[in-house]
């Protein structure tokens, strides 16, 4: 089974002690990165599945971070959080970077944990999703040669009551 791994963004180091012990009971990969540039060294070597940044953070902002991501891995879902409750930043960060959740600081653990247990259960989803639209598709591919090999074998006769005629 794939371990979700969750990528932690911010230049407090107090805060991503913190954000560690909010997921510590978690069975994730949590990986930290203490800029923007670190966790885009980190996003060419690893699948993530989350990223949560902080918006405040010197050189690229969070918002133009998520920006990036969602430019370069739009697969990974995006939340933002951050120490003010400017709504022109909210909606920066929500319009531009396209994040899926907004939390402010202090936050709330459960809440937290919470938003990041339903992308995840999102991930599965899209990623069960994607598995099954290639099995369609080979399964598609093979009635197309079994068709050509064999004409009118994909054909099918109902009777009244929608059961299907065998010959």
């Amino acid at each position: 089974m794939h371990q979700h791994k969750i990528l932690l963004v911010d230049d407090s180091p107090n805060v991503l002690k913190a954000l560690q012990r909010t997921f510590r009971m978690e069975k994730y990969s949590i990986l930290c990165a203490s800029s923007a540039t670190e966790a885009m060294e980190i996003l060419v070597n690893e699948d993530i599945d989350v990223i949560v940044s902080d918006e405040n953070m010197p050189g690229v902002t969070g918002t133009e971070l998520l920006m990036q991501v969602h430019d370069l891995y739009p697969e990974i879902i995006r939340m933002m959080l951050t120490g003010t409750t400017d709504v022109e930043v909210a909606k920066n960060a929500i319009n531009r970077g396209e994040i899926w959740r907004f939390f402010t600081k202090p936050w709330d653990d459960f809440e937290l944990l919470t938003a990041v247990r339903q992308a995840l259960k999102m991930c599965n989803l899209d990623r069960e999703n994607m598995q099954l639209k290639t099995e369609v598709k080979k399964q598609d591919i093979m009635l197309q040669r079994l068709e050509k090999e064999y004409p009118g074998i994909t054909e099918r006769s109902l009777a009244s009551d929608g059961s299907i005629i065998i010959d």
